[in-house]
């Protein structure tokens, strides 16, 4: 590849960076979502569950993104799994937000909706990965 990302005959074809993964764009979707969710918390909460729960989020795309740029399989997959953890923990903690009253049901359904689409994501995407290094 030459440095505009072209291949040696000039056929054009671009090297995918993280940014094209789907599941990147769909992790980012998520942090927005949470940012959204998590403004009218209490501010007692603004070093507490809000810091948790918009740290786990940035996590997801930000792992996605960091074991797509090592350039081994084998990375890849431990950041993807790095990442469904994350998601678990954001999960969880969206949880715990809704039974303690800092949004309600049906806010924090759009933002378990969207997890739950990213955590399908990520699983299809790791065992594809798992697939191709065996």
């Amino acid at each position: 590849m030459t440095s505009e990302g072209q291949t040696p005959d000039g056929e054009g074809k671009k090297s995918k960076g993280y940014k094209d993964l789907l599941v990147w764009q769909k992790g980012i979707e998520l942090v927005k979502e949470v940012y959204q969710l998590t403004k009218p918390f209490p501010s007692d909460e603004k070093f507490g569950l809000v810091s948790q729960m918009r740290r786990a989020a940035v996590s997801i795309p930000s792992n996605i993104a960091e074991g797509q740029a090592r350039h081994t399989t084998k990375e890849f997959i431990q950041f993807i799994s790095h990442a469904e953890g994350s998601l678990a923990e954001l999960e969880t903690q969206i949880t715990v937000a809704t039974e303690l009253g800092y949004c309600t049901s049906a806010l924090a359904a759009r933002a378990q909706e969207l997890g739950g689409e990213l955590k399908r994501m990520l699983n299809a995407l790791r065992r594809t990965l798992e697939r191709k290094s065996s």
